[in-house]
């Protein structure tokens, strides 16, 4: 066996096997999306959200699904748990 032969079976191909699995890895990164970071301007348009569908108002109540107000309405099938009021 020569030092060439040596140096591929011991060297060239480890590296090989290497550098093919960091490629794959790193792959999902170049090919996704640039992300948004902190600082930079915003080019969508704005999106609302709120925990409170009423508190947005008639129209937006009227259309919105929520659940009852209070546990009075819910029925009694849980065991255990965290209750509380507030």
């Amino acid at each position: 066996m020569t030092l060439v032969e040596t140096l591929l079976v011991f060297a060239a191909i480890p590296l090989a096997i290497y550098g093919v699995v960091a490629l794959l890895t790193l792959r999902e990164k170049f090919a996704k999306a640039p992300r948004y970071r902190p600082g930079q301007e915003w080019a969508h348009e704005p999106v609302w959200w709120t925990a409170n569908p009423a508190g947005l108002g008639p129209a937006h109540a009227a259309a919105s699904h929520h659940a009852p107000e209070t546990g009075a309405d819910l029925p009694r099938t849980a065991k255990g748990g965290a209750r509380g009021g507030w």
